[in-house]
């Protein structure tokens, strides 16, 4: 008797939003059954170099030379920017992981401080410890949040070049090889230098 008590509620509620949920449609034919026409796009499915590719966004499309030639360079300005925030965060990480050795340190001192206070005789830090902070840092939220809109704002670039490359225009792409490659000759060797341990 108890599982049919709530029944009469459920019902009147879907009374209620059922003429609401059919309200909500929106008047397209969503049906997948009909043929589709793509001989009216103007993608190319080839490398080219001709202009009049949409770059991100419906009011970005280079139409002449020069406007071609400013999305290339705008192109390879991001490049370098990736690399630059290639070159930050693997600096950060550095100093981020001295900062955490430098915590960790100060935490088994305090530890064997308090034992040696106690009068506790052997105030060994524990091995597995120290073991486990070796392979996992602890959580610092000012390096944590930081290391995730690095990582944010790299993937972002990394999704904005992909979708350049996808509309197979040649120039942006030569413009983001470019970019990346003079972005790792200004930058790389920062990245090269935090990485040393």
């Amino acid at each position: 008797m108890s599982t049919f008590r709530y029944l009469p509620l459920i019902m009147a509620i879907a009374t209620v939003l059922a003429p609401i949920l059919v309200r909500a449609d929106n008047g397209m034919d969503m049906s997948m059954d009909g043929a589709m026409n793509l001989s009216t796009s103007s993608m190319r499915a080839y490398l080219h170099f001709s202009p009049g590719d949409t770059l991100w966004f419906m009011g970005w499309v280079p139409l002449t030379a020069g406007a071609t030639a400013g999305a290339c360079i705008g192109l390879f300005v991001l490049a370098l920017v990736d690399r630059w925030l290639a070159a930050i965060r693997a600096t950060a990480e550095r100093s981020w992981r001295q900062r955490a050795q430098a915590i960790m340190t100060n935490q088994m001192n305090g530890i064997n401080a308090a034992k040696k206070d106690q009068g506790i005789a052997e105030a060994r830090p524990q091995v597995r410890s120290v073991l486990l902070f070796r392979a996992v840092p602890p959580f610092i939220p000012a390096h944590d949040i930081a290391r995730g809109i690095l990582h944010a704002g790299q993937a972002g670039l990394g999704f904005t070049f992909m979708l350049a490359v996808m509309t197979y225009n040649a120039a942006f792409i030569v413009s983001i090889v470019i970019g990346l490659g003079v972005g790792e000759m200004l930058f790389g060797r920062y990245i090269g230098a935090a990485t040393i341990h």
